[in-house]
This record gives structure tokens, sequence and C-alpha cells, in this order.
């Protein structure tokens, strides 16, 4: 009986094994597929050297990478509404060299910010702010423009938590309630106090608020046009890439206000998302989930 029990535990262990490094090859190539190259950094678990609560609502929303790429994908789809921050990018980045770089970029900062030690992060939110003391320029309409301006700041740091929170809530696993939004918001505002945002909102109330303020000064341009056709066309090589990225790309879409497609002219299907987008992207959230595991799973796993 002994043998036969410890037979049985080498065969479980061997099982797990393979199943683990399956699960890891599967996860790699998803990572790269979607840009996400490199491991992932680990998270800090001690409180008293973690930049945001090891037990917040950020890294509670934030260990979804489904619901994580669906809202950074509608997160930049938002921003390019802006004048400003659209000829940031146009006259600085490279976006159509590196497809997925600021997307990965993005990534990275809210990973550290969020998971990372205040060491690390802070020093992510400086190599950031140094970053944009080089993009300055003027608007088409020969406004200038600065990526460190506080107001253009404000902007992308809204576009962001808005769109983070729209998604968590259309396709992550955690309930979002308003508490919990709240929290979320706040926790975020200490990232943008770091940016040098001097008062961010502080609740959901206030986020919204914020975003209504900004509505007078948005509009597509051309630069945002040429952003938005390449974003929705994407440069995925693979069947199989192209279908994933499509899925999150509807996804990120189908979370953006009801105005901000308008303006972004992307036409509304509700059907489509409904009967199309909304399984399609669950059936992949379920499997990039199985594939990636979240932090909390990842780096406490003995």
């Amino acid at each position: 009986m002994q043998l036969l029990e410890e037979a049985r535990r080498e065969g479980e262990a061997f099982v797990g094994d393979a199943f683990d490094a399956v699960r890891g090859q599967i996860g790699r190539r998803v990572r790269d597929s979607i840009g996400l190259r490199g491991s992932p950094q680990p998270a800090c678990f001690d409180e008293e050297l973690s930049y945001l609560p090891v037990a917040g609502a950020a890294r509670r929303i934030h260990a979804d990478l489904p619901a994580m790429l669906i809202g950074g994908i509608a997160s930049l789809l938002l921003q390019m509404l802006h004048p400003g921050a659209m000829a940031g990018v146009a006259d600085h980045s490279r976006y159509e060299e590196d497809a997925l770089g600021r997307l990965r970029l993005t990534a990275n900062f809210v990973g550290i910010t969020t998971f990372g030690s205040r060491t690390d992060a802070l020093a992510a939110v400086e190599r950031v702010r140094s970053v944009h003391e080089g993009v300055v320029g003027f608007t088409d309409e020969r406004v200038p423009y600065a990526a460190n301006d506080p107001h253009l700041l404000e902007w992308v740091h809204i576009a962001e938590v808005t769109m983070f929170l729209a998604a968590a809530r259309a396709y992550g696993p955690t309930t979002v309630t308003s508490a919990l939004a709240d929290q979320y918001v706040a926790e975020m505002a200490i990232v943008a106090r770091d940016l040098g945002i001097p008062g961010p909102p502080m609740t959901e109330v206030e986020l919204d608020a914020r975003l209504e303020g900004f509505r007078s000064e948005l509009r597509m341009t051309d630069a945002g046009r040429a952003a938005r056709n390449f974003v929705l066309r994407g440069v995925a090589r693979s069947p199989q890439d192209r279908v994933t990225y499509a899925t999150i790309v509807a996804a990120g879409v189908g979370v953006l206000p009801g105005w901000a497609r308008r303006d972004l002219e992307i036409p509304a299907l509700p059907l489509v998302d409904t009967f199309v987008v909304r399984p399609a992207v669950t059936v992949a959230a379920t499997a990039l989930r199985f594939v990636l595991p979240g932090p909390r799973e990842r780096d406490r796993t003995p």
C-alpha cells in the first residue's frame, strides 16, 4: 500500500509539472501575440514596501489581464479624441513601426505602479516624466502642447481609469461595486499626483464629472483617424493572433461611451456586441485567465 501511495504521489507530481510546463508555453505565446514581451515583474506583497495597498482595489481590478487589455485598447481610442494628446503621439511616437509598443509600455507602467514596490514604482514614474520632457510641439491649429502639462496628464489619467473601470465591470471576474470603484479611483490618484496632476479625482462621481468637463476639448483630427484606423486594423500576422486581437479590440470599442464611439466615427452595432462580441470575449477571457494567471496566483504559488 505504501508503494502504491508513493507511486500515486509521484504520478500526480509528474502530471502537475507537465501541466504547468504546457500552461507556461501557451502563456508565453499568448503574451507574444498581444505584445507583452518578456516575463512579468514579480509583485511586492510587503505592505510596508508596496506602492499601492496590497489588498487594495487597484490590485483586485488590475489582476485580471483580459479586462485590462480591453480597457487599455479602449483607453487608447478615447485618448485619440484630444487634439493635444494625439499630436504628441503622432509627432513623437513610433506606433506604426512598433504597433503594440505604446500599449505594452502602458501595461508595464500600470503593472509596476500597481503591484511593485514604492521604489520601483517611483522609478517608473520618473522615467515617464523624463520621457515626457521632450514631448512638446504644436497641434495642427498651432496650439502648443506638452506631455508633462498637468491638464493633458489629467486627460490621459481620466481616460485610462474610466476605461479600466468600464472593462472590469463588463468583463472582469470581480463585481465592481460603487464602493470598490471609489476606492479604485482614490488609489489611482496616488499615481496621478506623483506624475504631476495636482488634484486628481477621488471618487467615481468626480471621475465622471472630469471626463464630462473635457468633452468640449475633444474632436477627431486627421492624426486621430490615422491612429484609430491603425489600432482597429491591427498588425497581427497569424490567423489565430488576428482573431485574438480583433476580439480584444471589438470588446474595447464596446465599452467606450456612446458619445466617444460617435466622435471616433465608429458605428455602434448593439446586436453584434450582444450576440457576437460578448460571447467571444467571454471565451477568450476564460482562456487567457487559464494560461496567464494573475499576480496573486503566479507570485504566491510555492
